[in-house]
């Protein structure tokens, strides 16, 4: 009897938390399968494209349903709002890709960045739910992009903007803020963070994080952080540089630490 009453609490415990917090775990297992379904019917020559699509709607409609249910039945952003993009992400994808395949020296073929670099991945990702960001619907966009985060290490919020020819190397730690912008040839290597100055509430609406512009190139565990700090054009920022403040373009910034080698004689049986 006592076990009786003891589940009995508990179920109305865990019932009052899911009235409170409404989380649904389906529309996250959705949004991935979505995801990478999405990815395989652009750029998979063994997913039909035609029967992917067909699948696709259905999935669109069915996350769309989970993260809006006050819309569910009634007109609002549709399947064909996304696939008018499609022409459009194809021409941004394709141009990252040869912009990793043109930089990278280890790159032996432009068929290897689509298999087998997770910053192309991670940009393909962004862009897709970059496109349903723009369209205003709620979790999805981010979902998609925690999705490619969990699989790559690259952390690209679906509201940076970012420009053509985006090349990330490596890629592992990389951390893009919501308001960054990123102009075109940009190239940023593993461990880098465009991030927020302060992380406060009351600042969500307001530009938090860096503004890149075209041709920069920011080299490993960099940090640049501020919605007023801009890299100027053609410039380079290198490794473990911690930056604030905005700098001209044709710049070149350094760290260079401080060493101090200490040598000592040991005695043969000390």
């Amino acid at each position: 009897m006592k076990n009786i009453m003891n589940q009995s609490k508990l179920l109305q415990a865990i019932n009052k938390q899911k009235q409170e917090i409404k989380v649904s775990v389906a529309l996250k297992q959705e949004s991935q399968r979505f995801t990478i379904l999405l990815f395989n019917a652009l750029f998979d020559q063994g997913t039909e494209a035609e029967k992917a699509l067909v699948e696709l709607e259905d999935l669109f409609l069915k996350i769309r349903n989970l993260a809006c249910p006050d819309i569910v039945g009634r007109p609002c952003k549709t399947w064909e709002d996304f696939t008018h993009s499609i022409p459009d992400l194809f021409c941004s994808l394709k141009k990252d890709a040869t912009a990793i395949f043109n930089n990278d020296p280890a790159a032996k073929s432009i068929e290897e960045v689509y298999l087998a670099y997770p910053g192309f991945f991670a940009i393909s990702i962004y862009r897709m739910a970059r496109e349903f960001f723009k369209l205003g619907l709620p979790l999805i966009p981010r979902l998609m992009t925690e999705y490619a985060h969990q699989l790559t290490g690259i952390d690209i919020h679906p509201g940076a903007q970012i420009g053509n020819s985006f090349f990330i190397d490596h890629g592992t730690g990389i951390v893009i803020g919501e308001t960054t912008e990123i102009h075109d040839n940009v190239k940023i290597y593993q461990g880098v963070t465009l991030g927020a100055l302060k992380v406060k509430k009351h600042l969500k609406n307001s530009k938090r994080h860096p503004t890149i512009e075209k041709n920069v190139v920011i080299y490993a565990n960099a940090s640049i952080l501020g919605g007023e700090t801009v890299i100027g054009e053609n410039s380079m920022v290198g490794g473990n540089t911690w930056l604030t403040a905005s700098i001209p373009k044709n710049s070149r910034v350094l760290h260079t630490p401080e060493l101090q080698i200490i040598t000592k004689s040991y005695k043969k049986n000390e």
